[in-house]
């Protein structure tokens, strides 16, 4: 191990001990945000309509006209809850990876803690990266084409409008992101998997075809279903496939270097003896 005295052999209840001291953590911050979050709940749901917004004025339709609606007492309540929720594990993630790599770390080689840090900052950062795609392009995008088939009162039609429901608006972006926001893990998945050779880059581009067509197929399970937001997972989705193959092929040459390197260093040490 890396020769802590934390990472010397101990009984399994002091494991378990340490998994409570850690679970404790970890929920303890996710409460503390919870009830931050949750104060401030109109203010984040505020932010979340912003992309609705957006897409009214791409519409052409007066943005003080804009609303949400609820149909229940309790909707917005219980909205305002999901809400302080999902802020609670965005702001409360840095604290729950924490815990989990100290929990895990002491079990693992100093290299294995050198390759494993690198995805422990890859991971939120990738997702994040998925949620702001979401939130500045995505969001408004799929919301315009919602409004865009809205009817005007004529004589012959009657007018039909779009009004969301707040429940209803919260459900659609929190999947967008959450949907996006695991896709966007594929480059860390397949390069861990890589790096412990479950994986190679040649299977990789063998199974392209079967790739793509699952693409589509995660897309039309994970997103609402209107083809704007099916379509707009599934590229993403291949374009990340591809750099996965790509990060697979940098692992494989790291490691033939690696390989190659290490005869030449027992010659060195031969020829010194």
């Amino acid at each position: 191990m890396s020769g802590d005295y934390q990472d010397k052999p101990q009984p399994l209840i002091e494991h378990l001990m340490e998994l409570r001291t850690r679970l404790i953590w970890s929920i303890g911050a996710f409460f503390i945000a919870f009830l931050v979050c949750f104060f401030f709940a109109k203010q984040l749901f505020n932010l979340l309509v912003i992309p609705y917004k957006w897409a009214v004025i791409w519409a052409h339709l007066d943005v003080k006209k804009s609303e949400l609606i609820y149909t229940a007492p309790q909707e917005f309540f219980f909205t305002q809850v999901k809400v302080a929720m999902f802020g609670a594990l965005v702001i409360a993630f840095p604290v729950i990876a924490s815990q989990l790599y100290k929990f895990v770390a002491p079990g693992l080689y100093k290299n294995e803690k050198q390759a494993f840090l690198p995805f422990l900052i890859a991971s939120p950062l990738l997702f994040l990266l998925g949620g702001a795609l979401v939130y500045f392009f995505f969001t408004p995008m799929i919301m315009w084409f919602f409004l865009a088939m809205q009817q005007a009162p004529t004589d012959g039609e009657v007018g039909i409008s779009l009004l969301p429901r707040v429940s209803e608006y919260l459900s659609l972006i929190m999947t967008l992101v959450l949907s996006f926001g695991l896709v966007f893990q594929l480059p860390v998945v397949t390069t861990l998997l890589a790096r412990v050779g479950l994986l190679t880059s040649d299977w990789l581009r063998e199974k392209r075809k079967f790739a793509i067509v699952l693409a589509f197929v995660a897309a039309a399970i994970l997103t609402p279903p209107d083809p704007m937001s099916q379509i707009g997972l599934a590229v993403p989705t291949i374009l990340l496939y591809e750099i996965s193959i790509y990060a697979a092929r940098l692992v494989e040459r790291k490691r033939k270097e690696a390989l190659s390197e290490e005869p030449s260093a027992s010659v060195d040490k031969t020829e010194g003896v």
